[in-house]
């Protein structure tokens, strides 16, 4: 079973001071002793100083407004999703994280947009999509198991039997008492294996016919040099023969 994650979100405050840029005005001091400059200059000067604690104020604001946005659209993807209508879901995910601010406080909710985007794509058969989707969800979240399982998932779909291993160990890094990690991976080391022996013999077949196509021109083939294995070193050498 596939499952779609929820999440609940907690609102975050700041206070002005805690959301300061560091931005330091000169003092009254400062500013009337100005060379050129009498009081009535200092006076009016104090006046143009920029208050930034409203646009602070503002941006935390439309932060807070974006993340519960993307709260929204992600809880409509997933009725959607258990609807069965993944292209719909794949959209309001996407929205999700158009409107989801790029801070701290949106971590959470993209990565499972990403995620869960991901098993939208593994549903439609879209497996490179999928392993995207799910790469990003883990830039964001480095230990995101669920994220880690389907790519894997789709890894093992498009017979990149090396790539799911080495994502099912990731899941054993996080969490090494994780059965099924260990279950997948006894079962694709030896389609790993025996795909790894046919790229080799792929890879010998189009060398030797490389080869025979220069050496043809001389009258001669690959066959005719034979590798002899020395029992006592292990090493090879070539012999000719005709």
């Amino acid at each position: 079973m596939v499952e779609i994650e929820f999440q609940e979100t907690e609102e975050n405050e700041c206070t002005a001071k805690e959301a300061s840029d560091g931005f330091e005005t000169a003092s009254d001091a400062e500013l009337g002793s100005d060379d050129g400059g009498d009081g009535g200059d200092a006076a009016q000067e104090k006046h143009i100083v920029r208050d930034d604690s409203n646009d602070v104020s503002n941006t935390e604001e439309l932060k807070q407004k974006g993340l519960a946005e993307a709260n929204e659209a992600k809880l409509e993807g997933n009725n959607f999703f258990g609807d069965g209508k993944y292209e719909e879901a794949l959209s309001q995910y996407e929205f999700a994280l158009q409107v989801a601010p790029d801070a701290p406080s949106s971590v959470e909710v993209r990565s499972i947009c990403h995620s869960n985007r991901a098993v939208c794509f593994l549903k439609l058969g879209k497996y490179e999509d999928t392993i995207k989707e799910c790469t990003k969800a883990l830039e964001l979240n480095p230990v995101y198991v669920k994220a880690l399982v389907r790519r894997g998932e789709a890894h093992e779909k498009l017979e990149h039997y090396d790539e799911a291993i080495a994502d099912m160990k990731k899941i054993l890094e996080v969490d090494p008492l994780n059965d099924q990690a260990k279950k997948v991976i006894r079962r694709l080391e030896p389609l790993a294996a025996e795909k790894r022996e046919k790229m080799k013999e792929e890879m010998i077949g189009k060398l030797k016919e490389m080869g025979n196509s220069v050496l043809g021109r001389f009258g001669m083939s690959v066959d005719n040099f034979k590798a002899v294995k020395d029992p006592n070193t292990g090493s090879y050498s070539i012999s000719f023969e005709r």
